[in-house]
């Protein structure tokens, strides 16, 4: 079986054939992130720049001629130093900009933001359990009239129904919640079958 020269592949790539310029990705981009790996020590790193790289040759496809027994790699090779060179530029631009910022005072501990987010959050599961036997619409008005703090009149806008509604479901609400509080609840047994 005959295998197409790069060269080939190239000028039909040039003709805008996706399946030559992909045989040539599947046939070069091995080496060009091997190549970029020896570069950065970095595998991420390198995928960009294979990324970079074969984007960047298919934006010159129409640009560069291949002689007739010519590889395509050296040229993808260049390509990947440019690459590599601007993306140390950039890191360089980047690494003195950060050095020209003047350093925090000090970094805050957010251990006690964390702890107290997931108590929060626990409080907040536990409540929305207690609320689980409301309509949706006492849940809301709960939700509004006193997590939020809104007036009647302003939760009434933000439901979309009058105030004696808003009234009534707020203080069916309440009289659910209180009831589910004060029921009592059975002691569960830790005592095992002594027979």
């Amino acid at each position: 079986m005959d295998v197409d020269s790069d060269a080939v592949l190239w000028a039909r790539s040039q003709g805008g054939l996706a399946s030559a310029f992909g045989e040539l990705f599947r046939r070069h981009s091995s080496a060009v992130y091997n190549h970029a790996f020896r570069r950065t020590a970095s595998w991420e790193r390198a995928e960009d720049v294979v990324s970079i790289v074969f984007l960047e040759a298919w934006r010159a496809r129409g640009k560069v001629v291949l002689d007739a027994d010519g590889s395509l790699l050296p040229w993808l090779l260049g390509i990947a130093n440019n690459v590599l060179r601007h993306e140390y530029r950039a890191r360089l631009r980047h690494a003195r900009l950060l050095a020209r910022l003047p350093m925090p005072e000090s970094v805050p501990d957010h251990a006690g933001e964390v702890e107290q987010r997931l108590v929060d959050q626990e409080r907040m599961t536990a409540l929305l359990h207690q609320m689980s036997g409301l309509t949706v619409g006492e849940q809301e008005v709960i939700a509004l009239c006193v997590w939020a703090e809104l007036t009647y009149e302003q939760a009434a806008v933000a439901m979309n129904v009058p105030v004696g509604t808003v009234r009534s479901r707020l203080s069916r609400a309440r009289a659910k919640l209180r009831a589910r509080v004060a029921a009592p609840t059975r002691p569960i047994s830790m005592a095992k079958d002594e027979t």
